[in-house]
């Protein structure tokens, strides 16, 4: 956190018919020095405050803490400025105790949370939606601190997500709660019902490019649905993580409802194995075969956000000023650290040039740094860096061209813009996901070949396409979990809209009705309501029943349907 935070103060939560006075305490402290905070998980963590500027050498290695192995593992850890290499805050590696732990007691604080019903968690959440954006400014300069990205990228994740919270829960008593179901001429003297009960406890696995946006996605609609969570942030990011929690502690009046467990790899592992009822991963595609496997072990359900190779397609009467602006801040925007990041751009023949004048113009103008109001930030996991050049370096060495950028453009721990031309279909940066601001630009005959181009590939997360007369035929015959016609990204930003991939991107979905339903399981309910004559589940039922239920099954489904002229 900086070196402003929060006055002693309290919140107001209403609770059945009355209200209920939290009161919580927090230093307020300016210039250098510590603020302490309960790091989400019961125990004050220290939390360093000193501004951040511009880069005095980068990450430090040990940022990258994915590669060691149990016996090196320490029992603590410093969260590190990608741009500054400042420590952030110290946290510690849980193991399989602590994590056991938060979830034995998310487990009893979801009884509680569950009797809440709708209307109760409605008001719960509506309150930590309005406690985050108090919190605003601080949660803002805590993200450009700990993940490097531009104030105004932090403050736009912060602004979709309480639009999320905002929709789940106000819309879960009506996507979840018990609704009458047709039924059948059968079974005429029976009512049915469907609702939709919470899972228990779900456990939640963040990224670090987006640690507010990405995982709140999850814990937003898993707790509408009347879950617990335990979550596990990013390492590259857990003080975020555990400011999430806070606040949302501060919002409850601290019932152990959503709660952090800290660590690499290995503590999202033992999550997967602590008999939590659901778990939810956004990250790579190899992380995403880890995390199964480890849920196979208990069937454990998963949901899966992973990498994407998202594709926009460029049509000839497109409008190519908007086109060439939203592929910029498409593929460029938190340095292309974005699972929904424009990767590959398909323009037809007829604009081809005249697109890529315009894209090219506008890249240019671009500048990376560490202050808050750059362009965009640093790459915030150091070996990205390696991947991006080793995809630059592919690419040249196969004949593309750079017309913004060059094979100089990695300087850790930024990446100035570029943008290719010539690159083939087999190289890296076209078929593998890049994570950085790189825009590879191909020449399509027209718009079909555009979209069969942009469809070889594993990947299957987003897409976008500018386009007037055929936008909608082409976003429906791309193969990814959404679309968005003259814009990108936006379907993100979409409560109502559920989000996820298909082939090497994932299954399952968040955000939107199906994503409440995600965190469920559906319970089906059959009634009686008067006993027939003539009963078809018994043993004793006369011998006349079931010629007269075969007649009536051919009168009522026996005849096909006309063939039209």
């Amino acid at each position: 956190m900086r070196g402003e935070l929060y006055e002693l103060g309290e919140v107001k939560l209403q609770r059945g018919d009355r209200f209920e006075t939290i009161s919580f305490a927090v230093v307020h402290r300016r210039g250098p020095g510590l603020a302490t905070v309960v790091a989400g998980k019961g125990e004050p963590m220290a939390i360093t405050a000193e501004g951040s500027g511009e880069p005095q050498g980068g990450a430090p290695a040990h940022r990258d803490r994915t590669a060691e192995g149990p016996a090196t593992r320490p029992a603590t850890f410093d969260s590190t400025s990608p741009a500054t290499g400042e420590v952030v805050a110290t946290f510690a590696v849980d193991g399989p105790e602590q994590v056991a732990a938060a979830v034995a007691r998310a487990r009893q604080a979801q009884l509680g949370w569950g009797e809440l019903g709708f209307d109760g968690r409605r008001r719960a959440l509506l309150a930590y939606k309005a406690l985050l954006v108090g919190r605003t400014d601080e949660l803002v300069a805590l993200v450009h601190r700990e993940n490097g990205k531009p104030d105004a990228d932090a403050l736009i994740e912060v602004l979709m997500i309480v639009e999320h919270l905002d929709w789940a829960a106000r819309n879960a008593a009506r996507v979840l709660g018990p609704r009458r179901v047709r039924g059948t001429l059968v079974l005429a003297n029976h009512a049915a019902s469907v609702e939709y009960q919470p899972l228990g406890v779900v456990g939640v696995i963040g990224p670090w490019n987006y640690p507010v946006f990405t995982p709140l996605g999850s814990i937003a609609y898993a707790l509408a649905a009347g879950n617990a969570v335990v979550f596990k942030p990013s390492e590259l990011t857990p003080a975020v993580g555990c400011f999430l929690a806070d606040t949302f502690a501060d919002a409850v009046g601290g019932q152990p409802v959503l709660q952090v467990v800290t660590g690499d790899g290995a503590t999202g592992h033992t999550l997967c194995l602590a008999g939590v009822d659901k778990v939810a991963l956004t990250g790579s595609p190899a992380t995403g075969r880890k995390v199964m496997a480890a849920c196979a072990e208990g069937l454990t359900p998963v949901v899966l956000e992973l990498g994407g190779k998202d594709a926009m397609v460029v049509d000839a009467d497109a409008d190519l000023d908007a086109a060439a602006e939203q592929a910029v801040w498409g593929g460029m925007a938190n340095a292309g650290q974005t699972c929904l990041a424009v990767e590959r751009v398909y323009v037809v023949d007829a604009v081809y040039d005249r697109f890529l004048d315009k894209l090219v113009e506008r890249a240019s103008r671009l500048r990376p740094g560490g202050a808050p109001d750059a362009d965009f930030g640093p790459i915030t996991l150091p070996r990205q860096l390696e991947i991006i050049q080793q995809h630059l370096d592919d690419a040249f060495a196969r004949g593309a061209r750079a017309l913004v950028g060059g094979r100089d453009a990695v300087h850790p721990p930024y990446v100035d813009p570029v943008v290719l031309v010539d690159v083939p279909a087999d190289a890296l940066v076209m078929r593998e996901e890049t994570f950085g601001p790189v825009l590879p630009v191909t020449r399509a005959r027209d718009a079909d070949h555009a979209v069969a181009l942009a469809n070889a590939n594993p990947y299957g997360l987003g897409a976008s396409v500018f386009a007037t007369r055929r936008a909608e035929p082409i976003a429906r015959a791309l193969r990814s979990g959404m679309a968005s016609i003259n814009s990108v990204l936006t379907y993100a930003g979409m409560p109502s809209l559920p989000l996820g991939g298909v082939g090497q991107s994932g299954f399952g979905r968040i955000h939107g009705p199906d994503g409440l339903r995600e965190f469920t399981r559906p319970k089906a309910i059959t009634r009686q309501r008067f006993p027939l004559p003539f009963p078809m589940q018994s043993f004793d039922r006369p011998r006349y029943v079931l010629p007269a239920v075969r007649q009536a099954m051919k009168l009522r489904h026996g005849r096909a349907p006309r063939r039209r002229p």
